[in-house]
């Protein structure tokens, strides 16, 4: 009887293989549809088993082949995923590519956009993400508790710490005289001439500064906090089933820009080229490891900026095709990107009196 091991890289190796092959045969049958000869149509199937198989002969078979051996080059490469790049430049450029030849076909015939071309580019972004959660959830087991990838997924929730009162550099300045506690070892008149009224004040807002340090913190530790109260079932977390949220998070503004391309006013008009165009870019990130600096680059870079400006673009010709909240999520996204990584190390934010 196989082991649960092999059994779990049978599964995910036919998983990946079906994602790679469904999309690639549902567009080309969509595409195939829109001819008006029957030879034609069943050229183009024959055409799309035909890709298939050299695809995986030539080029599927013999990288899952390098990967699984561990060969040298392939294990060495740690930032970015050759079986995703694979599936990207294999699959889901070959289906773009065809929508927007359908687009083209449809746009030149003055048709109607056909509703159930919803049904090829969602089972394209859908194949994505299942290939992207297949990489991301391999190295932990299916059973039992994963604590591997729970280490790595594990943010930690912030707790409010208690601290003790520290007293302040500006109060020991201010009083010179007190001892280690900060209280006054004498009368409380007034000391270096202040009048006794104002370093009543002076206490006020150093008791208000010392007050605000009591703040939420985020542990030392990254593992999460125990509950052992009645709602403790409640209490739990596990890294695997938070792979599948947020990876489709991460795909939800792509799968939106795809979605505005479906609207009638978009797919009849010369705008769906770049829409398809801006969202198979973006689809180049799962290239990128998930711990990878470089994905927050490739995020402005392939997604947010571009998104921001199409979005803007498209609300100015055809109205609300999209909602706002795309185009502000996209500008907050580019200005924060662009705040954080490059204008905070200028000497000028380096000033520690500023904020």
């Amino acid at each position: 009887m196989p082991s649960g091991k092999t059994l779990k890289l049978v599964l995910y190796e036919v998983l990946q293989f079906a994602a790679l092959c469904a999309p690639v045969f549902v567009v080309m049958e969509r595409f195939a549809g829109l001819m008006r000869d029957a030879t034609a149509y069943w050229l183009v199937v024959a055409a799309s088993v035909a890709y298939v198989t050299s695809v995986a002969l030539l080029a599927w078979v013999p990288l899952k082949y390098l990967t699984l051996k561990r060969r040298r080059f392939i294990t060495e490469i740690t930032q970015w995923r050759p079986t995703a790049l694979a599936y990207v430049i294999l699959c889901t450029l070959p289906c773009f590519a065809i929508l927007i030849a359908s687009s083209k076909v449809q746009v030149d015939r003055e048709c109607k956009p056909d509703r159930v071309i919803e049904l090829p580019v969602s089972l394209v972004l859908f194949c994505l993400i299942c290939v992207d959660i297949i990489e991301r959830i391999r190295p932990c087991n299916l059973t039992g508790q994963a604590d591997s990838l729970d280490a790595d997924l594990d943010t930690p929730s912030p707790v409010l710490t208690h601290l003790e009162q520290v007293t302040t550099v500006s109060r020991q300045l201010s009083y010179p005289d007190r001892g280690q506690n900060g209280s006054p070892p004498g009368r409380p008149e007034a000391e270096n001439g202040a009048p006794a009224g104002r370093r009543q004040d002076q206490d006020a807002w150093s008791s208000r500064s010392t007050a605000t340090s009591r703040a939420y913190l985020y542990p030392s530790s990254p593992r999460p906090r125990s509950y052992s109260g009645p709602l403790r079932f409640l209490w739990k977390r596990d890294g695997r089933s938070e792979v599948f949220v947020d990876s489709f998070l991460f795909w939800l503004d792509t799968v939106e820009m795809v979605r505005v391309a479906g609207d009638p006013a978009v797919y009849c008009s010369a705008w769906v080229f770049p829409v398809y165009i801006l969202a198979f870019l973006s689809t180049l990130r799962l290239v990128i490891t998930p711990q990878n600096p470089l994905l927050s680059t490739a995020g402005f870079v392939l997604q947010d900026l571009p998104f921001f400006v199409l979005r803007v673009a498209l609300i100015i010709v055809f109205g609300y095709v999209t909602p706002v909240l795309y185009p502000m999520k996209n500008l907050l996204v580019c200005l924060t990107f662009v705040y954080f990584t490059y204008l905070t190390k200028l000497r000028i934010f380096k000033r520690q009196s500023m904020f």
